[in-house]
């Protein structure tokens, strides 16, 4: 099998591509305004503030015709203990941005137990805003008797006296299992001498050939104690609880990609480890940033990955072939020739440039759709190899006139910023390129000049064409995504 990446609403992959019975294992961690106020999610559609912070899904987690579908799908999939489930919670919250969140999760849980196999296991990551009801969804599904654990992601740093309530600085993941044949190898971290007799609180034992001994349980779910050798004890490593203490990927981290929801890597390693052999196939279908995807090709599983966003796929892309040279895996989904690149701009504009933006190798603008001479995108870039300056993006995938090159250029002047890039689908008009023209050129250090406000054709992006910047600056992009996290993190505890 070719390890494939999806472009495209998981719930539509999940039922026309991934056959019954043939994952290995499933790791989701679906995208949910954890940052924001408890209440918020709970305000009903006639209410105010429940503005959704996650872009990529902005319509997705409220109730409207999509939650009331994925309602009815829930209703008639003939899992009735998931439907009576979901017709309580509905009676009990009321249609609001929570009821939505868990109608959309309950059809596509049901998906994925579909999809899984008898030895596969499934680990949902969620925060405790909305754990207790997935638990009970997820018992729905799958059974409360296949419930494993509730695995907590301890990541405390940086506690502040707050006037209200505990630092909240740990995570779940509820981990199933499809049934009592699943797939587990227990992790094991190391152990020391000193830690195993003071874990244990007795003394070591030496026989009369100098031989180390202690009491411990049989194991394998034994409670009957018996003596073993400390040094086979040592070598065998210590079994693990279902409290992982893990850092998140710190500021400064070369593993960090900008993403606001980046897990670590090894805490993706730890879970396929645990419930995957080499060989198998690992799911994720809510992909982001990738990290499940690289941890299952960087331990030897095949994988399937989905995203709904085209910045997540592109993104996703970067990450495996910088880490791995020479990987081969098929993109679905995405545009891959004109054609689909106009397709995708009649059907979806907001996808269409957030796509576009990304492949010209930049971001999506923070805050650019504020104030005159809009703009989609920032591509950072050093043209003294030190100081950070920004090209700004605009992209257009309909009617284009000459107005919108001045409304860029009025931009790149109120942004301080020394290149423009107007990506269109349409051939410029002659008005157009000659307003381009007449914006002049940017010298960098050494003297090379560089046209200030540039027009990049859709079929030229396809035939290979580049914007001409000297010195794109990755740090500077890192950073940028830092401050976005860091701004949402400190509007989380007004």
């Amino acid at each position: 099998m070719t390890n494939k990446l999806f472009y495209g609403d998981n719930l539509d992959v999940l039922r026309e591509q991934i056959a019954d019975e043939s994952v290995d294992l499933i790791y989701l961690d679906p995208p949910f305004n954890s940052n924001a106020n408890y209440n918020v999610l709970f305000k009903s559609k006639s209410g105010e503030g429940a503005d959704a912070q996650i872009t990529a899904f902005e319509d997705t987690w409220h109730w409207n015709q999509s939650a009331q579908d994925a309602f009815e799908g829930v209703i008639e999939s003939g899992n009735v203990k998931a439907a009576d489930l979901l017709r309580a919670m509905r009676t009990f919250l009321g249609d609001n941005d929570m009821m939505a969140y868990l109608a959309m999760m309950a059809i596509r849980l049901i998906e994925l137990h579909r999809v899984l196999k008898p030895t596969g296991s499934l680990y949902l990551h969620c925060d405790p805003t909305a754990s207790h009801y997935l638990k009970l969804l997820l018992d729905g599904v799958f059974g409360a008797v296949n419930f494993r654990n509730e695995i907590v992601w301890d990541y405390s740093f940086r506690l502040m006296d707050l006037p209200s309530f505990f630092n909240r600085k740990h995570d779940i993941i509820l981990f199933y299992a499809k049934s009592k044949r699943a797939v587990f190898h227990m992790p094991k971290t190391e152990w020391t001498r000193d830690a195993l007799e003071a874990s244990r609180k007795q003394k070591i034992h030496v026989d009369d050939e100098g031989v180390e001994w202690i009491w411990m349980p049989g194991g394998k779910g034994k409670s009957k104690n018996k003596m073993r050798r400390v040094d086979e004890i040592i070598a065998g490593g210590k079994a693990m609880s279902d409290v992982w203490q893990m850092p998140i990927i710190s500021s400064s981290s070369k593993e960090r990609r900008g993403y606001p929801t980046q897990k670590p890597l090894a805490l993706l390693e730890r879970i396929i480890a645990a419930s995957s052999n080499e060989g198998n196939l690992v799911l994720d279908p809510f992909c982001g940033c990738g990290t499940a995807v690289h941890a299952a090709q960087k331990l030897g599983r095949q994988w399937i990955g989905i995203d709904i966003t085209h910045l997540a796929i592109h993104l996703i892309e970067k990450r495996l072939n910088d880490a791995f040279p020479g990987i081969e895996y098929e993109v679905h989904g995405t545009p891959r020739a004109l054609s689909d690149a106009l397709a995708l701009a009649e059907r979806d504009k907001h996808q269409f440039e957030l796509w576009a933006v990304a492949a010209v190798g930049g971001i999506p603008a923070r805050d650019g759709k504020k104030g005159p001479g809009p703009y989609d995108g920032v591509i950072y870039f050093k043209p003294d190899g030190k100081r950070t300056e920004k090209a700004l993006v605009e992209v257009k995938g309909g009617g284009t006139s000459v107005v919108q090159i001045r409304n860029l250029h009025s931009a790149m002047e109120r942004e301080n910023a020394p290149i423009g890039i107007f990506v269109t689908a349409e051939l410029p008009t002659r008005p157009m390129i000659s307003a381009a023209a007449a914006v002049g050129s940017f010298k960098d250090e050494w003297g090379r000049a560089y046209p200030k406000l540039q027009i990049l054709t859709l079929a030229e992006l396809f035939q290979g064409k580049k914007p001409d910047i000297p010195f794109v600056d990755p740090s500077s992009i890192k950073r940028a995504k830092r401050e976005d996290e860091d701004a949402r993190k400190q509007g989380s505890l007004l």
